[in-house]
């Protein structure tokens, strides 16, 4: 029949067809200089100053301009001023205290080394005094007493007490000569830790410069801290000096010790008187 519409169908949902491509955007306003014909009177963007730029390396770029030559001559730039110098007699806080005593100025660097704890240095301090000439020990020994040193002094007898047989015997005569036998019984003591054969030679040291108490508390100290087995072995060195006085050192222990002592002895092959 003539005009009757024919309603059209709507297209299946889920996308039957191609997808429609979006809409085309507007392109963006093109710039234009300011003040141009379209601008209102006045709307010109101003000049503003430009900052200067920042950092360490344009500060070169950023300093003024030198002056002329004719101006630095009329002016001079001021110097810095030079730090004053100490007064000579003022001592630094560092210095040690003047030097008193043997091998000058040992106990005072001593001192200064304890007080900033620098222990390790101390120590090789007291090392090289060990490996002074004995006559020296005595008068070293008054002097750190005098500093309140005593513990330094007994360090520093224990590495003396290391040194070769003579220099162990030439310390331990120079502090009995002196009065000091505790230091020197001390001194003995730790002495006979060594072989027993620097023992010996220690003892028959001591007995030739005539130091027959000092002979003896060495000997006294081997026979109470070494087997008696140690001691025979250390009279086959002299028999003849050693015997008497290894047995009267162990009859002053113990009986028990001297007949322990007689025993080894005759085990060892030497008689016995």
């Amino acid at each position: 029949m003539r005009g009757t519409r024919v309603p059209r169908r709507a297209p299946p949902r889920g996308g039957g067809g191609p997808p429609r491509p979006p809409p085309p955007r507007p392109p963006p306003p093109r710039s234009r200089p300011a003040g141009g014909p379209h601008d209102p009177p006045g709307s010109a963007v101003p000049d503003l100053p430009v900052p200067p730029p920042r950092g360490a390396r344009y500060l070169r770029a950023a300093a003024p301009p030198a002056a002329p030559a004719a101006d630095r001559a009329e002016h001079p730039a001021p110097r810095p001023e030079a730090p004053a110098d100490p007064a000579p007699d003022e001592p630094s806080a560092w210095e040690p205290a003047p030097a008193v005593g043997p091998r000058g100025g040992f106990t005072a660097e001593l001192l200064a080394l304890r007080a900033q704890g620098r222990s390790g240095e101390a120590h090789a301090l007291l090392c090289e005094a060990a490996a002074w000439p004995a006559a020296e020990l005595p008068a070293l020994a008054a002097e750190l007493g005098r500093a309140g040193l005593a513990a330094d002094w007994a360090t520093l007898l224990w590495e003396t007490a290391s040194l070769p047989p003579d220099r162990l015997a030439a310390a331990a005569a120079a502090l009995g000569s002196a009065g000091r036998e505790a230091d020197c019984d001390g001194l003995l003591r730790q002495g006979v830790a060594r072989p027993a054969a620097e023992v010996a030679e220690a003892a028959l040291a001591l007995g030739a410069a005539g130091r027959d108490r000092e002979a003896q508390a060495l000997l006294g100290a081997f026979v109470r801290l070494r087997t008696a087995e140690e001691a025979a072995g250390l009279a086959r060195r002299d028999p003849h000096w050693f015997v008497p006085r290894l047995l009267r050192a162990a009859r002053a222990l113990s009986a028990t010790r001297h007949r322990d002592l007689a025993h080894a002895l005759r085990v060892a092959g030497i008689p016995v008187a």
